[in-house]
């Protein structure tokens, strides 16, 4: 994709889907800083700002994601888990030059995140997407057996004759009463 033709070399998406990392993908596509002095920051183009000091930086960020993304199934589902804007952020934070000598930094574990987030809480995940698919499918089989027992003629004339024999006894007094001798000792 080329933004402008001032760019000395173009990058194609193909690039991102046949190197085997992100890394290789940055070193392989992207123009290299020392061919040409770079511009100031503060009175070049768009073009060149993108050229020289975003792209450089933030393809191979956006090639990691999508690596990842797959790796999360984004593209086999409509739902998942995985926050593609917490994962950018994350991998941007962690790379930064400024931070080169400290070790990772979880999302949640960042500075600015943890303040971001005290004001602006974020919902909790539905379960759906907490559980695994191997936790899933037994939450689900286990419904469904439940279920199976439950429709049998017999689990249910064994139900109703409990529920008669509640209602008959009035099964609530006599745990108080029960309880109420109890505590009278």
């Amino acid at each position: 994709v080329s933004l402008e033709a001032g760019l000395s070399q173009p990058f194609h998406m193909e690039q991102l889907n046949s190197a085997p990392a992100a890394d290789t993908v940055a070193q392989q596509s992207l123009p290299i800083a020392q061919e040409a002095p770079l511009p100031d920051p503060k009175t070049c183009s768009a073009g060149e700002y993108l050229e020289y000091f975003l792209f450089p930086v933030l393809l191979p960020g956006m090639a990691e994601l999508l690596h990842r993304a797959k790796k999360a199934k984004c593209f086999e589902r409509k739902r998942t888990r995985f926050i593609a804007c917490d994962f950018l952020t994350e991998w941007l934070y962690n790379r930064n030059p400024k931070r080169k000598d400290e070790s990772f930094t979880e999302f949640f574990a960042i500075p600015f995140v943890k303040e971001w987030l005290k004001d602006h809480p974020r919902p909790a995940l539905p379960l759906s997407l907490r559980l695994s698919e191997e936790a899933a499918s037994t939450v689900i089989q286990s419904f469904w057996r439940g279920y199976r027992v439950r429709c049998n003629s017999e689990i249910q004339e064994l139900r109703q004759w409990q529920r008669q024999l509640r209602e008959a006894r009035n099964i609530t007094k006599i745990v108080e009463e029960f309880w109420a001798k109890q505590e009278a000792k």
